[in-house]
């Protein structure tokens, strides 16, 4: 298979006393600047595999390509190298730092991989809080703000570095209907306008709508969208 991101027969078991499959033999291509959901039941394994996809998570056995690199490969300094520019995250919960300003939020994945200078990367993340329309809250914190805004903020974070794949789990689960079509429409774009890959987890059947493709998953197995 080719594609952005790819997995080959992933499968993640938790180990002890009654072990538990997760993920079970999933193998799929996920291609530049495409917009997938992946749909399921409550325990269905949904964010496991965003999990692996993201590398957050090891898989037991398979293999996560990203950009043609065998992610498989790589200690964990890599992979965390991988992850900050390669990948950017957004979740149900913003997971925005309270202490710190919107604009120091979009900041903090810039400072970590280093590549710009303070100076450019305040104009970057200036630049971003002005695409998600939040500009005008670039000094304020978190708190400050309301769920919608908080959570372009995010979007805005995840973008800092530039990547290739953008992994959302739930982005809509905790934003009233206005805030959550914004977020759709806003990720929709992030493929069809920026070309990032764009990979969600929702139970939201409307926010999958706006999806090029839908990946069904039921008991961590790959399954035809509902």
């Amino acid at each position: 298979m080719s594609g952005v991101i790819v997995a080959e027969h992933l499968v993640r078991r938790l180990t002890g006393e009654v072990p538990v499959t997760l993920i079970d033999d999933v193998s799929l291509s996920i291609g530049r600047g495409e917009f997938v959901c992946v749909m399921g039941p409550s325990g269905s394994g949904k964010s496991s595999l965003l999990y692996l996809l993201g590398l957050l998570d090891v898989p037991s056995s398979g293999r996560v390509l990203l950009d043609g690199e065998d992610t498989s490969r790589y200690q964990e300094d890599e992979l965390a190298n991988r992850r900050l520019s390669k990948l950017g995250f957004v979740f149900q919960f913003h997971f925005l730092l309270a202490e710190f300003t919107v604009l120091d939020n979009v900041l903090l994945p810039m400072r970590r991989l280093g590549a710009l200078d303070e100076g450019a990367a305040r104009a970057r993340g200036q630049e971003l809080l002005e695409r998600f329309g939040v500009a005008d809250q670039a000094v304020k914190r978190p708190s400050q703000l309301s769920g919608g805004q908080r959570q372009r903020v995010a979007i805005a974070r995840a973008l800092a570095n530039d990547p290739l794949v953008v992994l959302a789990d739930e982005p809509t689960g905790n934003l009233d209907s206005a805030a959550a079509l914004n977020v759709r429409q806003i990720l929709r774009a992030l493929a069809s306008e920026l070309g990032k890959t764009v990979i969600a987890v929702t139970h939201d059947s409307g926010f999958a709508t706006a999806a090029d493709r839908r990946i069904g998953l039921v008991d961590g197995r790959l399954h035809d969208a509902a």
